[in-house]
């Protein structure tokens, strides 16, 4: 006997059925695809930042933006500047770009801080270079007299000549967390789950190239590395450490006060062991260590453990060097 028709109430009710579950699966994926657009993310492990003032302000951001921080305020420390301008820079960054390094915006503007090329900021090519973008950024907001003691949305205005010149302001506490942590003034306040990518390149010489590349040259000269800081320019000093030539995927770097560094050696070194765990992902760094504390990649809880064993200390009490192991 054959199966009866089904009958139209039967068929609008299936239809009905798969226009839900169609529209269900479109706004699984938009929803996916904005909180790409808005945290950055790659789909990769996330970093954390807590406030060192232990008063529960954190701020959570991908590997991704991690990296554009670090790179922003190494640059800015590089060129000695003070915690507040490397606030500025970050705080205008998130606004920009959400500290990612796009090639898209308006007009002709690209990059960290959507500078623009018709504007006399550089090539689209120099400007996609995050530390040559904050290079340029720093070397604006310097000649703006004054800018430490003018309000961030302020001072970021006189840089950018935004159309939105209030836009600024809602990043400060976020960039000034970052600040805090990424110029090592707040110690053991940085995590990242640090779950490398298996397409990035990885290895020691990997991460001296990057050091170079965002705190020069000299940041490498105490451990004797000889490296490329990418722009085809190398640099060594006379007597290479056994640390330096070991190729045991350890990068070793005595830390110690630097002239003309507003900072002690402490914050110093605080601030190459975060440059190290906002990287991690990128360069396949497994883990690092300083002041008798460790970071290890893949802990669920990606926290700052204290070592097993005492590390040297120099006359600060700080442990005398960071030590970056990576995944090879």
């Amino acid at each position: 006997m054959p199966e009866p028709s089904p009958t139209p109430q039967r068929k609008r009710r299936g239809r009905l059925l798969r226009c839900g579950a169609a529209f269900a699966v479109l706004s699984a994926v938009a929803g996916y695809l904005v909180v790409q657009y808005v945290t950055g993310g790659t789909g990769g492990p996330g970093c954390k930042v807590v406030s060192g003032k232990g008063d529960g302000a954190t701020y959570e951001f991908t590997p991704e933006q991690a990296v554009n921080a670090a790179t922003i305020t190494a640059v800015g420390t590089a060129r000695d500047l003070p915690e507040r301008a490397v606030t500025i820079a970050l705080a205008t960054a998130l606004q920009e770009s959400a500290l990612r390094n796009i090639d898209y915006g308006d007009r002709d503007s690209v990059g960290l801080f959507q500078q623009r090329p018709s504007q006399g900021w550089g090539t689209p090519q120099q400007i996609m270079d995050p530390a040559y973008a904050s290079e340029k950024f720093y070397e604006h907001l310097e000649k703006v007299p004054g800018y430490t003691r003018l309000p961030l949305t302020v001072a970021a205005q006189k840089v950018q000549r935004s159309g939105f010149p209030q836009a600024y302001a809602k990043h400060e506490p976020d960039a000034t967390l970052l600040a805090a942590a990424l110029t090592g003034r707040a110690g053991a306040t940085l995590t990242c789950d640090g779950r490398p990518a298996a397409t990035r390149a990885k290895g020691a010489d990997a991460v001296r190239a990057a050091l170079a590349r965002d705190f020069g040259r000299d940041v490498l000269a105490p451990a004797g590395a000889e490296v490329d800081d990418g722009k085809g320019q190398s640099s060594s000093s006379a007597a290479p450490t056994p640390e330096a030539e070991s190729g045991d995927g350890t990068v070793t770097l005595p830390v110690t006060a630097v002239a003309g560094d507003r900072r002690d050696a402490g914050a110093r070194g605080w601030q190459l062991a975060h440059w190290a765990v906002a990287n991690a992902s990128e360069l396949h760094i497994r883990s690092v260590s300083y002041a008798g504390r460790e970071w290890v990649a893949g802990h669920t809880d990606s926290q700052w453990r204290p070592l097993d064993s005492k590390a040297p200390t120099g006359p600060d009490g700080e442990a005398d060097a960071v030590r970056i192991t990576t995944g090879q």
